[in-house]
């Protein structure tokens, strides 16, 4: 008897509006949207099923589908507020066993870092592969079982789940696992690859102007050589480091003490 093969899609979860900076998704570095960038990013991915971007309902939202469908993607609408439940609901539109996020603020999540989470999920399976403490930020984020997202959303105990980590990293409930990555390249906490600050969207640019990318698909172990060869890059934005994990750290810390 032969075992079905799960069904696996690269996900990132995206909207237009956001608070420190505004629209940042359709910001343009080098001619192209960010959100643009993202995409052909996981497009590159080679272990995934399908690529789907999974926005909400809300008609400001029209825009990324029709990105979606220019890109030849699939997508997913759901609520605004409950990223959990809208993740969910794409799972279970699209049937599928396993998703990989791929975060719509993080330019530089690496393909071959998602590839290397499917095939690590798919050899030794367990509920989610989350990025060591030593990876960059931004450069992977999870691999998460359907089963997992489900019990996730049973469990919580509000609608806002922007900061959906805190409900599927609860390793009393979850088998929760590293991604194992060999190549120590990849290990450089002091480099910030994600969009949250406009210094963000500085170094990004920067870089993508530094190595001439015109499309988003140099790998992660290439841009992070060029930064190290130019720490000034890093320094760009590493300082607005501190003040994203203090406010994600109050936003978890918010959630566990109302957390079942």
């Amino acid at each position: 008897m032969h075992m079905k093969k799960p069904k696996i899609a690269c996900l990132t979860t995206v909207r237009t509006q956001s608070s420190r900076l505004p629209n940042k998704t359709l910001l343009q570095i080098r001619g192209k949207r960010v959100i643009d960038h993202v995409i052909d990013r996981m497009k590159n991915t080679k272990k995934p099923d399908l690529i789907i971007l999974c926005t909400s309902d809300e008609p400001e939202d029209d825009i990324l589908v029709t990105i979606a469908k220019k890109h030849g993607i699939k997508y997913f609408r759901g609520s605004a507020k409950d990223r959990l439940q809208r993740m969910l609901g794409a799972v279970e539109k699209f049937n599928l066993d396993y998703i990989a996020t791929f975060d719509a603020d993080d330019l530089f999540c690496d393909p071959e870092l998602i590839d290397l989470a499917i095939t690590q999920m798919l050899k030794d399976p367990c509920d989610v592969i989350k990025a060591p403490a030593s990876l960059p930020c931004g450069s992977f984020a999870f691999c998460i079982s359907a089963n997992t997202l489900r019990e996730a959303c049973r469990i919580k105990d509000t609608d806002d789940t922007e900061m959906f980590d805190v409900y599927i990293l609860d390793k009393d409930r979850f088998n929760v696992r590293d991604l194992v990555v060999k190549n120590p390249v990849f290990h450089n906490d002091r480099v910030r690859l994600t969009l949250d600050y406009q210094e963000d969207f500085n170094f990004f640019a920067r870089v993508f102007d530094g190595l001439k990318m015109n499309k988003n698909i140099v790998p992660l172990s290439k841009i992070l050589q060029y930064v190290k060869r130019k720490p000034e890059l890093a320094m760009i934005n590493f300082s607005r480091h501190k003040d994203y994990i203090q406010k994600r750290e109050k936003m978890r810390l918010k959630k566990k003490i109302k957390k079942i």
